[in-house]
């Protein structure tokens, strides 16, 4: 075989080499070129490389082998020892009470024995009537998980950590309450519906509702004197916990309410060795003798004075004032008493009569029903509920007939003016500046 310039060409594919490839080729009898020690380079090379790749496919291999599995040969041995460590999962459960625990536990795998050890460890630590959060730390085991770690904790953070002994049972740890207080100021205007609805629309709670009213029931009447665009404004404390949540009911601290004809603000304090009190800026107890009003949410259905009787049809004097609302609206004491009067009596239906410490009587008729206790001989608290509206006697609708009584003689209800509250001094009147200058500075941080 020859190519295009004559020269004899070789049947052996050793000898065969591109034009310009700079290769050397193996001559005719076999033996290589003086260029055959670069193939050999180029070989150990590749080899090399194919055994350094191999190493690392070796090792990436026991590194992502599953918990418990073994090499073969010297590569088990030479492991680290906490190569085969078992692999722990985490799961968090909320669970409405402790009794839901158990349950919980064996959900997720964990043995019955175990699931109630664990449950009864942490019994302790958990209130019977919140809910409950369980971090679970598990570990696999033959037909299920193990338990390696319970962390349960109330709504305020407290709670235990129970992890296992190794003889069935569990170490417990107590963890305290972790919570921290926030007071948190709402703003807003009176609708065209209610006071209810106002506060409510301006983020207060409905929890707070009555006792901003009673705080202010001494200055205002809501039901008359609170009209459309009057500004009202809270002040509450919270309890927050660890994550950030609100635990417990808020704690009014603060109540204010301007209208077009007065202001009233109010600071709730405790004096030392007393209870908690309603105060002005000054230091003085907005508590007067009596309450303007003995019921919420009523409306004035007929004043003082005379009138033609809606039942006998003849000028009659009303001796007192109608709060009309509907049957079973809770009926309070206007003042510190003690319980005259609490039965039946005829034309007055179901009727209580107190006796105030300033020698006052207040009449309330008509009532549904009293409330436990109120019996003669009892002494109630100002801002004690005692009845229920209702229609009891001669009545044309459920509404309470509310009389005032000074010196045996009836006066409205409406127009008495009462003596002002006592004034804090010394070191009580110090500690509640502290405690208003606290409430204020907060107020001040949230004003926009």
């Amino acid at each position: 075989m020859a190519d295009a310039g004559g020269a004899s060409l070789s049947y052996d594919p050793r000898t065969w080499v591109p034009a310009g490839s700079g290769a050397v080729p193996i001559d005719a009898g076999g033996a290589p070129a003086a260029a055959a020690p670069q193939w050999r380079k180029l070989s150990l090379a590749i080899g090399v490389a194919l055994l350094v790749a191999f190493a690392g496919f070796i090792a990436w291999r026991q590194r992502t082998a599953p918990a418990g599995a073994t090499g073969s040969g010297s590569a088990a041995s030479a492991a680290e020892p906490g190569a085969s460590k078992t692999r722990q999962t985490r799961r968090t459960l909320v669970l409405a009470g402790a009794s839901e625990l158990r349950a919980a536990l064996l959900a997720n795998g964990v043995g019955a024995a175990e699931a109630a050890a664990a449950a009864q460890a942490t019994q302790g630590a958990l209130k019977a009537d919140s809910e409950v959060r369980a971090v679970l730390t598990l570990e696999p085991a033959a037909g299920g998980c193990r338990l390696a770690r319970l962390e349960a904790s109330n709504p305020d953070s407290s709670g235990a950590v129970a992890t296992p002994r190794g003889d069935g049972g569990f170490d417990v740890s107590k963890v305290a309450p972790q919570l921290h207080a926030r007071i948190v100021v709402k703003r807003g205007r009176m609708d065209a519906d209610s006071f209810y609805s106002s506060a409510v629309a301006a983020g207060i709670s409905d929890s707070l509702i009555p006792e901003f009213a009673k705080a202010l029931a001494f200055d205002f009447d809501f039901q008359r004197e609170v009209k459309l665009g009057d500004a009202f404004e809270a002040a509450f404390e919270q309890e927050i916990n660890a994550s950030g949540q609100p635990v417990g009911a808020p704690r009014l601290l603060y109540a204010e309410l301007n209208t077009a004809n007065k202001s009233s603000a109010v600071y709730r304090f405790t004096p030392p060795g007393g209870k908690p009190d309603w105060f002005d800026a000054s230091g003085r107890s907005i508590v007067r003798a009596l309450m303007r009003t003995p019921v919420d949410g009523a409306r004035v259905s007929s004043k003082f004075g005379f009138r033609l009787h809606p039942v006998l049809g003849f000028m009659k004097l009303h001796k007192g004032t109608d709060f009309a609302a509907p049957i079973g609206t809770p009926i309070f004491a206007a003042g510190n008493a003690v319980v005259e009067w609490a039965a039946m009596k005829g034309p007055n239906g179901n009727l209580t009569i107190l006796r105030h410490e300033n020698g006052w009587q207040t009449y309330y008729l008509h009532q549904n029903r009293f409330m436990p206790g109120i019996a003669p001989g009892a002494h109630v608290a100002q801002g004690q509920q005692i009845g229920e509206i209702g229609t009891t006697g001669r009545s044309t609708g459920p509404h309470l007939h509310y009389e005032v009584h000074i010196a045996g003689e009836a006066v409205d209800p409406l127009g008495i003016q009462t003596e002002q509250g006592s004034t804090l001094t010394g070191p009580a009147l110090v500690a509640f500046a502290k405690e208003r200058d606290r409430i204020d500075v907060s107020r001040a941080g949230q004003a926009g």
